[in-house]
């Protein structure tokens, strides 16, 4: 298990520039399987999740190549089915949750997919309803093993058919509209997630020759075609690192610049920092935020009642940024009620902070009221155990944040979604080591 030392306390200045988007390219890195031609994808982060899909498409035949640092061309033209069902799948999918998005296309191109019960953040329930119930309506039959946990599906034709989604669920709207690309006929799908990433998905699945409308809406109506063909795709960068670095800004006081941040895909996040006080100024595709010398201010509602932040589905706030928002809230002036929605254990590292000095009340799974410091006490260095990705870099914004040295365990998480994160801090000032 691997540490983080971090001593604390210490202005942080210069530029950092975002990784590809974590989330993006699990859903694009599973589309490459619906072609026999070659795709080339650009700007993939270097990151163990990405890198763990990664080597299971090379374990299913796909054939790899990397061009230079971060872009990669991948030609799935001799795909090994029986590998699906090997031990090893049932291991290396486990570890992954984006491996759930290998069942669409390999359901819309060869007829079966599998995958065993995925891991991931232990955050809370994370059901999987929504994926399965897009493959039935589309025609196919599922089972279950209970004894490995271990799901499939399997048809000899998709058919395009209306769906009214149970919720809009990335992963699940990704994966029934990688199935739905080459079903027979139209599908339609009511209450689609349509976040940039899952935008992105679709217009790469279009430039491939998939026939997709409603791009950007909840609403998407496809027309299915026989076969997709080759392509080149730019993943977006990755807006939970923007945030991040928003909130590593503020809680250390410092001047930092976040480059090619391509503001238009940002939805409200940029808002949502205002709204807990913090300047940011637009220079082109960056974000300058200067020394926050004085502090920042949380708004409160006009009629004088506490903010309130809670996550929602795009353009709604994204639930991966109610961690680093808490951590920064812990040195505002002012209060704010913290509404995590999604997930009911995602707040449970707040003991963490609470035993930093943090004023935080945890009030049930789903809401915290942070009372923020002010810089009149700065929180306390210690040492911590990361328990998921966002918590842990939360963490560590307040272990930065923190006079002393602090510890963390487990950084396995962090590396999970940041890529070279110790590299790229300690080149903006930052005095961390791994251990």
């Amino acid at each position: 298990m691997g540490t983080f030392k971090i001593e604390g306390g210490h202005p942080l200045s210069g530029e950092i520039t975002p990784q590809g988007a974590k989330n993006e390219a699990l859903q694009i890195l599973c589309a490459v399987l619906l072609t026999a031609e070659k795709v080339t994808i650009n700007n993939i982060p270097d990151i163990v999740d990405v890198n763990k899909l990664i080597s299971i498409l090379k374990d299913l035949g796909v054939k790899v190549q990397m061009k230079n640092k971060g872009s990669y061309t991948f030609k799935a033209d001799e795909v090994n089915m029986d590998y699906l069902q090997s031990a090893q799948f049932k291991k290396d999918g486990r570890e992954l949750r984006g491996s759930i998005m290998l069942v669409g296309p390999l359901l819309a191109r060869f007829g079966k997919g599998y995958i065993p019960k995925p891991g991931g953040d232990k955050i809370g329930r994370r059901r999987l309803d929504t994926h399965f119930e897009g493959f039935i309506n589309l025609g196919a039959e599922f089972r279950y093993n209970k004894e490995e946990h271990f799901y499939g599906v399997e048809a000899k034709k998709l058919k395009g058919t209306y769906m009214l989604l149970d919720e809009a669920s990335v992963t699940g709207t990704a994966n029934i509209v990688m199935a739905a690309v080459m079903a027979e006929g139209t599908t339609t799908i009511y209450n689609a997630a349509c976040e940039p990433y899952l935008q992105q998905l679709c217009k790469m699945l279009n430039r491939m020759g998939a026939k997709i409308s409603g791009v950007g809406s909840n609403l998407l109506i496809i027309e299915g075609v026989t076969e997709l063909g080759g392509t080149e795709h730019t993943m977006l960068p990755d807006m939970i690192e923007i945030g991040s670095w928003i909130g590593l800004a503020a809680m250390t006081k410092s001047e930092l610049t976040i480059k090619n941040v391509s503001w238009d895909d940002l939805g409200q996040i940029p808002d949502v920092f205002r709204k807990l006080g913090i300047q940011l100024e637009r220079k082109g595709e960056d974000i300058f935020i200067p020394e926050h010398t004085d502090g920042y201010k949380i708004q409160k509602y006009i009629d004088g009642s506490i903010l309130s932040i809670a996550d929602a589905p795009w353009p709604g706030l994204t639930p991966d940024l109610l961690s680093i928002i808490l951590v920064m809230a812990t040195q505002s002036k002012g209060e704010v009620l913290i509404h995590q929605k999604m997930f009911e254990s995602r707040l449970f590292f707040v003991d963490k902070l609470i035993d930093m000095g943090a004023k935080i009340i945890l009030c049930d799974p789903h809401r915290a009221v942070v009372i923020g410091h002010n810089f009149n006490s700065t929180l306390k260095a210690t040492t911590m155990t990361s328990p998921d990705i966002r918590a842990g870099i939360s963490l560590l914004i307040a272990a930065l944040s923190a006079k002393g040295t602090s510890t963390i365990h487990n950084i396995e998480q962090i590396d999970r979604g940041y890529q070279d994160i110790d590299t790229r801090l300690r080149a903006i000032g930052a005095k961390i080591t791994r251990v």
